[in-house]
């Protein structure tokens, strides 16, 4: 059956198309869009008007190529835009009344979980990890093994919710980085307190933007995680932090939504490195929507 997936991150709306037999499939189309959904709004639980609008139009295009495809089914997650929204429902109506998509909104924990099936299409887990997935609204991090999850949470730590929160200079100053350092402290409530996990797995988006910044080229085309050498990150995460918004602007490899967002990310990945004491990092490309493409039929 060809499956569409379609993922309404805060940031940025995903599909995945994939023609699906039993516990297989093969990718048929995939694409991205940045929609900025939780833009000028997400701090007051609600999906302003413009972003409302850009939502709509996107799902218009991503109906159109799955009707291009000739998709049978769609399977489409809201995740924590809309899941804080006091607005969600209105957007949920409008698209099913007029694309007939069904969106399903789903819990942090149910979208760590799809995270973490995601992931496990590209990595054997011989060795117990920690998997970061940086989402605009919320940040999921699974503890697992070969057994499978032994911890999850998913935290309203987003990028978008820190860069509505704070004025960050251009570049930032060492004072504005340390304040969204306490603040991430704070939020998390101490979680990360007495953890520690030697091996980090950053799920596709953000992390494969990383890879790309680092090596100056593309991120291949693959189904296996491929590992950032932590020097080299680190290196690349200081630079981002205090680039400034011209360097972002030119660098070809930042999508235009990441090119505002970038510092911040690069912020909470260090933190999130150096809490956990992380001796290893891999990227891989599979994430929400390839875990959830075995899923079914949503209800």
């Amino acid at each position: 059956m060809r499956t569409a997936v379609i993922d309404l991150g805060t940031n940025t709306f995903n599909i995945l198309i994939a023609d699906v037999d039993s516990n297989n499939f093969k990718i048929v189309h995939t694409e991205k869009e940045g929609v900025a959904l939780g833009k000028d709004g997400i701090q007051k639980n609600i999906i302003s008007i413009d972003a409302f609008e850009r939502g709509i139009k996107t799902l218009r295009h991503f109906n159109f190529v799955c009707i291009h495809y000739k998709v049978d089914r769609i399977n489409a997650f809201g995740t924590s835009a809309l899941r804080g929204a006091s607005n969600a429902k209105g957007f949920v109506d409008k698209v099913y009344n007029e694309l007939g998509i069904r969106i399903n909104i789903i819990s942090g924990e149910k979208e760590a979980e799809l995270i973490y099936n995601g992931v496990k299409l590209s990595y054997n887990f011989n060795n117990p990890v920690v998997i970061m997935d940086i989402g605009g609204g919320s940040t999921e991090f699974i503890f697992a093994n070969k057994e499978g999850i032994k911890n999850m949470i998913s935290l309203d730590i987003g990028i978008s919710r820190i860069f509505e929160n704070f004025t960050i200079s251009n570049p930032a100053e060492p004072k504005e980085v340390k304040e969204v350092e306490n603040w991430l402290e704070k939020t998390s409530n101490n979680y990360f307190d007495n953890k520690t996990q030697e091996i980090l797995i950053g799920a596709s988006g953000t992390f494969e933007t990383f890879y790309e910044l680092i090596f100056n080229k593309t991120f291949p085309e693959t189904q296996k995680c491929i590992e950032l050498p932590i020097n080299l990150l680190s290196d690349e995460l200081d630079k981002i932090i205090y680039s400034t918004d011209q360097q972002r602007n030119l660098n070809e490899y930042l999508i235009p939504i990441r090119k505002k967002l970038a510092p911040i990310a690069a912020i909470k990945t260090r933190w999130v490195l150096q809490k956990l004491d992380i001796k290893q990092v891999f990227v891989s490309p599979c994430s929400l929507k390839e875990g959830a493409m075995l899923e079914g039929d949503l209800v």
